[in-house]
C-alpha cells in the first residue's frame, strides 16, 4: 500500500527533514511550487502538486491546491466502499498526511500602515481548507500544522502506528490554528470600524465577537492552589502586547495569578499620573497607597505614608526609572514585586539582594492602548470598552469654589478613586492617597473606612466618590471628619440635599458628569 503526503507550509521551518523521513518510509510526497523549489534544493524527492491533481497552479499561485484530486483523497472515508468506489471511478489516490501552516498574515498586518492589498494577499484559501479537510478526517489523515510536531511523528511512523488519541491532538490544534487565524483576520477587518471593545468609538454591539488568544505564560496554580491557572495574550496585530504582558521579569520568583493581577492593577494605576513622579502601592487589587512628589523617593515615602499596615506583602509601581534612593527605601520591607519602566544598576544591586522579590521591567509608562475590557461570567464573557479615565464636565455646585490647591487635590483625587472598586472613596491630601474606602455595598461604610485611615490628615483634606451621594449622610460625614471639598458624578434625585450640606459646612463641590464604577 502507497501512503501519500501533502506538504505545503508557509514556515519551512523542519519540513525538508519530514519529507526526507517520510520518503525514507517508501512515502509519496507532493509539494506546491515554493516547497517544493525548498525540498529539490535540500535533495528530497518531492513531486509537484500538479502530478496529483493534472491542473497547473493558477492566479499567482492563489489556486493550486483547491481540487477534487487533493480534498477527495483527503475527505474520503476509508472504510466507506461507496467512497472506495467514488475513488477509483475518478482516478484519486488517498492522502494520509498534511504537513501546512499558513501565510504570515498576523506578522503582514503587524507593520504600521500595511496597505490594504498587501494585507489581502496574505489571507491564505487554500491552506486552511487543506489543514480543516485533514483535520475532519483525523481517524485516517494526520494533520501537521506544528514544525515542533514533525518529529515525534516520524518516530510513530517508524514505529508502525500513529495513535488515534495523537491523532486527534493534532487535529484539535490544527482547528485552533486555523480559528485564531480567521479571528486575527476578522479583527484587522474590524479595526476603524467601531466595533465595540476594540475601542471607544462605537456603541455597536456585534452578534458575535471573536477573540485570538496565545498562550503567554504557564502559572502554577490560579487564585488558589486547587486551581489551574493560565496567562494567555490577545492576539491583535498592529497593538503590541502591553503592561504586564510586555513586560521583562529581571529577577525574582515566578509570577503567580494574583501577581499578575495586582501587577496590571498596579502598573494601570501610576500610568494615569503621567505629569508627576508617582508611585502606587498595591493590595488585593487597590492603591492603599499612592503619591505623586517633585521626585520618585519623596512620592514613595508619601506612598507608604498612607497604609504603611497594609503595604506590606504589596505590590510597588513607580512611572519613572528606578533609583538607588528610592530602592533602598523599598528594601526596608516586605513587597512582593516592584514594576518601573527601568532600573538603574544602583537599584538593581540594591533589590537583587533579596532573593525572591520580583523586578518588571515596564517599558514607558503610558496610558493603555484601546484593548477590550474583557471579564467573565459563568459560561460566557462580559465586553466593554475600557475605562479611559475620562474626566467629564467639571462644575462647581457649591457656593464657595475650590481653591487651587484643592483643585489640583481633587483631580489627583477623581484620578486615584477610578482605581479603586466601588464603593469607591478616597481622601487625599497634599497629592497622596490618605485614605480609601472600598469593595462596600454600603457607601457610606466607605467613607467611614476612608476617615478611619485617613485619621487626623482628613482635616484640610479632599474626597472623591466614583458615584454619587445617594444621601448627604455620606458627605456629611466626611466633612465632620474634616474634609473641606468633594468631587462626585452628581445626579441623584436628592442632589440639592448634598450640595446643602455642603454649603452649611462651607466646603467646595465639584459634579463631573460622569461615574468610574470598578465591580
Amino acid at each position: 500500500m502507497t501512503f501519500r503526503a501533502i506538504i505545503s507550509p508557509s514556515d519551512k521551518a523542519g519540513s525538508a527533514e519530514l519529507a526526507r523521513g517520510l520518503t525514507d518510509l517508501g512515502w509519496e510526497v507532493y509539494a506546491t511550487g515554493g516547497t517544493h523549489r525548498a525540498l529539490t534544493e535540500a535533495g528530497v524527492a518531492a513531486q509537484q502538486i500538479e502530478a496529483l491533481t493534472g491542473f497547473p497552479e493558477i492566479l499567482d499561485g492563489r489556486v493550486k491546491t483547491l481540487h477534487p484530486r487533493v480534498h477527495g483523497g483527503i475527505l474520503a472515508r476509508r472504510e466507506e466502499p461507496d467512497h472506495a468506489a467514488q475513488l477509483a471511478e475518478h482516478k484519486i489516490s488517498t492522502i494520509d498526511l498534511v504537513a501546512v501552516n499558513l501565510y504570515p498574515f498576523a506578522e503582514t498586518v503587524s507593520r504600521p500602515d500595511v496597505p490594504l492589498m498587501d494585507a489581502l494577499e496574505q489571507i491564505d484559501i487554500g491552506g486552511p481548507t487543506l489543514v480543516r479537510a485533514a483535520a475532519k478526517n483525523f481517524p485516517a489523515v494526520i494533520v501537521l500544522i506544528d514544525p515542533s510536531d514533525y518529529a515525534p511523528v516520524l518516530d510513530m511512523l517508524r514505529g508502525g502506528i500513529v495513535s488515534l488519541a495523537e491523532r486527534r491532538r493534532l487535529a484539535k490544534k490544527a482547528f485552533e490554528h486555523v480559528s485564531t487565524y480567521d479571528t486575527v483576520i476578522a479583527n484587522y477587518l474590524s479595526r476603524d470600524m467601531g466595533v465595540a471593545g476594540m475601542g471607544d468609538e462605537s456603541a455597536d454591539i456585534p452578534a458575535q465577537r471573536v477573540l485570538a488568544l496565545q498562550s503567554a505564560q504557564g502559572l502554577r496554580y490560579g487564585e488558589n492552589p486547587h486551581q489551574a491557572g493560565a496567562l494567555y495574550r490577545v492576539i491583535d496585530p498592529g497593538r503590541p502586547a502591553e503592561g504586564v504582558l510586555a513586560a521583562r521579569q529581571l529577577h525574582g520568583r515566578e509570577l503567580s495569578f494574583n501577581n499578575i493581577l495586582d501587577a496590571d492593577a498596579a502598573w494601570n494605576v501610576v500610568c494615569d499620573f503621567p505629569d508627576s513622579p508617582t508611585v502606587a502601592v498595591i493590595k488585593h487589587g487597590n492603591p492603599c497607597g499612592l503619591a505623586a512628589a517633585a521626585d520618585l523617593p519623596t512620592a514613595f515615602r508619601r506612598a507608604l505614608a498612607g497604609d504603611p499596615v497594609s503595604a506590606f506583602g504589596g505590590i510597588i509601581a513607580a512611572n519613572r526609572a528606578l533609583d538607588r534612593e528610592t530602592a533602598e527605601a523599598i528594601n526596608e520591607a516586605f513587597y512582593e514585586i516592584v514594576l518601573a519602566p527601568s532600573f538603574d544598576d544602583d537599584a538593581l544591586s540594591v533589590l537583587t539582594q533579596k532573593r525572591n522579590l520580583r523586578l518588571l521591567e515596564m517599558g514607558e509608562a503610558s496610558a493603555p492602548g484601546p484593548a477590550p475590557d474583557i471579564r467573565s461570567v459563568r459560561g460566557g464573557i462580559l465586553a466593554q470598552a475600557a475605562d479611559r479615565g475620562e474626566d467629564g464636565e467639571w462644575r462647581a455646585v457649591t457656593d464657595r469654589a475650590p481653591t487651587e490647591a484643592e483643585h489640583a487635590d481633587l483631580r489627583f483625587a477623581w484620578r486615584a478613586a477610578r482605581h479603586v472598586k466601588s464603593n469607591a472613596i478616597v481622601i487625599v491630601k497634599d497629592g497622596a492617597l490618605r485614605g480609601m474606602g472600598t469593595g462596600q455595598p454600603n457607601r457610606l461604610v466607605s467613607v467611614e473606612l476612608a476617615l478611619r485611615l485617613a485619621a487626623d490628615e482628613a482635616r484640610g483634606a479632599v474626597l472623591a466618590s466614583d458615584a454619587f451621594f445617594p444621601f448627604a449622610d455620606g458627605l456629611e460625614m466626611a466633612l465632620e471628619g474634616g474634609v473641606t471639598a468633594a468631587v462626585q458624578p452628581g445626579g441623584s434625585v436628592r442632589d440639592d440635599e448634598v450640595i446643602a450640606a455642603a454649603n452649611r459646612a462651607g466646603a467646595a463641590m465639584l459634579f463631573t458628569g460622569i461615574r468610574h464604577f470598578r465591580h
